[in-house]
């Protein structure tokens, strides 16, 4: 199982990034994948998942309405579109999936991808 993130980098207050994570080496259509960050000096959180059925989604309250997350099954990937990004959300983002677990709770994940830093900065 692999995940591989990318599209993180540096943007002012106001700004946007899309993040990407590539999945391979699983069914990944079987798999809830979440995106989390963790910010110098704080734990990891969950921002946004996607769950494997019924792509149901989950955001965490700061980002509702500036952060949205998409399933492309034909690509074996994720994407997490930001805007309006604001210096709180200055964090490494992470990928992971899970076959079981759909909450946003990080350690019940099994497999994640190597983080993609994003700040934001004037």
């Amino acid at each position: 199982v692999q995940l591989q993130a990318s599209g993180g980098g540096l943007v002012q207050p106001g700004g946007s990034l899309n993040l990407s994570c590539v999945a391979s080496g699983f069914a990944f259509a079987n798999f809830a994948i979440g995106w989390f960050r963790q910010a110098p000096g704080k734990g990891r959180e969950g921002v946004a998942v996607l769950s494997k059925s019924d792509p149901s989604k989950f955001y965490k309250d700061s980002v509702k309405g500036r952060f949205t997350m998409s399933r492309d099954y034909a690509k074996n990937a994720v994407h997490l579109e930001m805007t309006n990004l604001k210096v709180e959300d200055t964090a490494v983002y992470y990928c992971a999936a899970d076959p079981v677990y759909e909450g946003d709770y990080a350690p019940h994940y099994s497999y994640w991808g190597q983080g993609t830093l994003v700040t934001v900065s004037s």
